[in-house]
Formats: C-alpha cells, sequence, structure tokens
C-alpha cells in the first residue's frame, strides 16, 4: 500500500465567511488558523497550502476575556534607534480593530514561507461590508459543535 500525497492542482479551494460579532478573540483566531492551514480536509499534508480563502467580518466587534484590554500589548518598531512603539489592546482595536485578528491568526500559523502564504488567504473587515461576494463565501457557524462544516452548506443527496 502506497502512501497519497495530493498535488497541488487536486487542491480545490473553498471561501469561508466569518463573523466575528460576539467572538472570543483566541477561539475566533484558532478557528480561522484552522480553515487557512486546511486541517478539516480529510487529505490535509503538513507541508502544503491545503487551506481555504476566509473572510472575516465585524472585526471591531471581536470580545477578549479578562484585564487583556489593558494589560496586552502590540509592539512595532520604525527601525530607528529609539522607534520602538507600544499600545494596549483597548487602543488597537479602536484605531485599526482588523490588525488585532490578523496578528492573533499569524501567531498560530507556521513561521514560514507556508505561514505567510496562508495569511495571504486571510482577509479580515471592520464593519460587516466585504467585497468577495463574487468568490459566494459561505457563512461560517461558529457555535455549531464538532467540525468546522456550516449549516449553510448543502446536505450531499444519497441516491440508490
Amino acid at each position: 500500500m502506497k502512501t497519497y500525497t495530493p498535488r497541488a492542482i487536486e487542491i480545490e479551494r473553498r471561501w469561508w465567511l466569518v463573523d466575528a460579532e460576539g467572538e472570543v478573540l483566541g477561539r475566533l483566531a484558532t478557528r480561522v488558523a484552522s480553515l487557512l492551514r486546511g486541517k478539516h480536509h480529510p487529505r490535509f499534508t503538513a507541508h502544503m497550502d491545503m487551506g481555504d480563502h476566509v473572510v472575516v467580518v465585524n472585526a471591531a466587534k471581536v470580545v477578549v476575556t479578562g484585564k487583556r484590554l489593558q494589560q496586552k500589548k502590540y509592539y512595532r518598531h520604525s527601525g530607528y534607534p529609539g522607534g520602538l512603539r507600544e499600545e494596549d489592546l483597548a487602543r488597537v482595536l479602536e484605531r485599526q480593530p482588523e490588525r488585532v485578528i490578523r496578528q492573533a491568526v499569524r501567531g498560530m500559523l507556521p513561521g514560514n514561507r507556508l505561514g505567510r502564504s496562508q495569511l495571504g488567504k486571510l482577509r479580515v473587515y471592520a464593519g460587516p461590508a466585504h467585497p468577495h461576494q463574487g468568490q459566494r463565501p459561505v457563512p461560517l457557524d461558529l457555535q455549531r459543535p464538532g467540525g468546522i462544516a456550516s449549516a449553510a452548506e448543502p446536505a450531499e443527496e444519497v441516491t440508490a
């Protein structure tokens, strides 16, 4: 028996629409990272980009638990001496809510070329509007226990 490895042309990519309103940041980022990596596919291969495209809307309405709004810090550096800037989560959420979700998902992906290509399939928007209607993204129900499958997916027909 031989081991099957899928080829790049055999990978079918889907588009998912995730509504972040009322979702906990870490739990949302975990599910999105899993979709981007392709871990929900039965033929998942860790060294290949098997993931789907994910559109996250309502990023400004994400929820964080505990005292993270004041205690969690985001850092960036300009590259110049003394150029380190620090902001807390509350300030970043009001200024750039897309950055919060992108950084959380980025931390859950591999830190190499593969992770960067997977992160390129993530689109995050602060409000409910997005320009990806042409791709017909399937709404993902994050509250559904079990698998990644959405309630909006058509059921497979069984013919006897």
